[in-house]
């Protein structure tokens, strides 16, 4: 088969041209052991100061970096260890921001982050995708809810394709998917509401 990017085979290209306009933001971000001006300035090196706020601030991580004491002169440590979880994958795209690719691949980006982390994010990915053709994939379905296309896989194979709308409403997999995935988050909140009333109480 071929992989065709506005109806051009990508064998057809060099892989720099290709690498220039695809930008991937993973599951587990690489950060480098410098400060955070410098991990999203490594997208676009000549990128003045003014660019490198725009893309945080479209991140939605702006406001965090400048409540920092050294602001984006605060050094992150070794992969980012001073940093949590959201706050890394929200520089991670700002990074990608600032290249401002035609493509955007979100891999399981917010996998391994908390619900208010997740929400931050999605936010600043729906800024982002509405200016690029984006293709986020991931088990926690309700990052893709706003998707025109999502594609259901099943053991590597195309078992339904949609939006969340119609893929409910088939009532196949996605829709199985989506419920449990609904029970599973309503027990969690539970959960976190019950051990914040106990806390409440002991205090």
């Amino acid at each position: 088969g071929n992989i065709l990017i506005d109806g051009q085979n990508i064998n057809a290209v060099t892989q720099n041209s290709l690498r220039d306009n695809i930008g991937i933001v993973p599951q587990d971000t690489v950060l480098f052991n410098y400060t955070i001006d410098h991990n999203i300035r490594y997208a676009k090196l000549d990128a003045s100061d003014e660019e490198i706020q725009q893309a945080a601030k479209l991140a939605n991580i702006h406001d965090f970096i400048i409540s920092l004491p050294e602001g984006y002169q605060t050094v992150v440590g070794e992969r980012g260890l001073k940093l949590s979880g959201g706050e890394k994958q929200r520089i991670a795209i700002a990074r990608v921001i600032l290249k401002n690719p035609r493509i955007l691949v979100f891999d399981e980006a917010t996998s391994s982050l908390d619900s208010h982390s997740e929400q931050l994010i999605l936010e600043s990915l729906k800024e982002v995708a509405e200016k690029h053709t984006t293709l986020v994939i991931a088990h926690r379905l309700s990052t893709i809810i706003d998707a025109d296309n999502i594609v259901v896989l099943d053991k590597g194979k195309i078992v339904e394709q949609g939006t969340h709308q119609k893929l409910l409403e088939k009532k196949g997999l996605y829709a199985h998917l989506w419920k449990l995935q609904q029970e599973e988050e309503r027990e969690k909140q539970q959960e976190e509401q019950l051990e914040k009333e106990q806390l409440e109480k002991d205090v």
